[in-house]
């Protein structure tokens, strides 16, 4: 297995600061979401027409590899459907530019548990026009295990019903802790067959409710959960979701990335 770290980790970090310490922490990939303050990539400045061939010179001189462009895209809210369409064909071109084989999205809701179904064939429909568009230009769409789409009973009908070989799963363990805890094996035995990425974070319980907190000093079995790709074949990347972006109160990450990547290495 590889390991990466999205930018929600290091929100504050120039792209040239981004290069040099996943160059000198020895990171395999880098995953994008958001940066330098824009979280909309194609207006980000690195990625900007005029910069573009630069920022490809760079990735290759330093032989890091970008492995997957993080949307907002959520197709829950008929209102905004049209919206995230193109936020995902605009994140779809840009990734091929960049040579960078996904994008991710989001089921992310079901506000009206009486309308599961009307919200589910929605998602599988945004999910679907983005897997075309994306099979075109050699971009996958990863859909992650977030909200209520953390599970089986709403993760399966989308892939079933989009039914694209350009359609993915993105498992990030601390969503699927939520909802599993440690019973996570009848998870992953339906749903490996799609995982392309992992994100991985840790969290606990603190006054009822979870909270966020350094990899290790949590409750997510995050050993248990890579042995248990390593049983099923899984040879991708592991990657840190350090949500210091969202969440400013937690550790920088000059302290955090170094950490990661010595812990996750004794795993993998």
């Amino acid at each position: 297995m590889k390991i990466a770290y999205t930018t929600l980790s290091c929100p504050n970090w120039s792209w040239e600061q981004i290069l040099n310490e996943t160059t000198r922490l020895k990171y395999d990939g880098i995953e994008i979401r958001g940066m330098e303050g824009e979280m909309f990539l194609p207006k980000a400045r690195p990625f900007l027409p005029e910069n573009l061939e630069k920022t490809l010179e760079e990735l290759h001189s330093k032989q890091i590899q970008i492995i997957g462009l993080n949307t907002s895209c959520q197709f829950h809210d008929l209102d905004k459907f049209d919206d995230f369409i193109a936020e995902g064909k605009a994140h779809i071109d840009l990734a091929q530019k960049l040579g960078v084989p996904y994008i991710r999205v989001f089921g992310n809701k079901v506000p009206d548990p009486f309308q599961k179904e009307q919200i589910i064939e929605r998602i599988s429909r945004g999910i679907k026009e983005l897997c075309d568009y994306g099979s075109e230009r050699n971009v996958r769409i990863l859909l992650e295990t977030h909200g209520d789409f953390s599970d089986l009973d709403h993760m399966l009908p989308v892939l079933e019903k989009v039914a694209s070989a350009n359609l993915g799963v993105l498992w990030d363990m601390e969503h699927t802790y939520k909802r599993y805890g440690n019973t996570i094996e009848q998870f992953i035995e339906k749903i490996f067959p799609y995982i392309e990425h992992v994100h991985v974070k840790d969290t606990k319980k603190v006054n009822g409710k979870f909270q966020l907190c350094f990899i290790g000093d949590g409750e997510v079995p995050i050993k248990n959960n890579i042995e248990l790709l390593k049983k099923y074949g899984y040879t991708g990347y592991l990657s840190l979701e350090w949500e210091k972006k969202w969440h400013p109160e937690l550790e920088e990450p000059e302290v955090v990335l170094p950490a990661f990547i010595q812990y996750i290495r004794a795993f993998v």
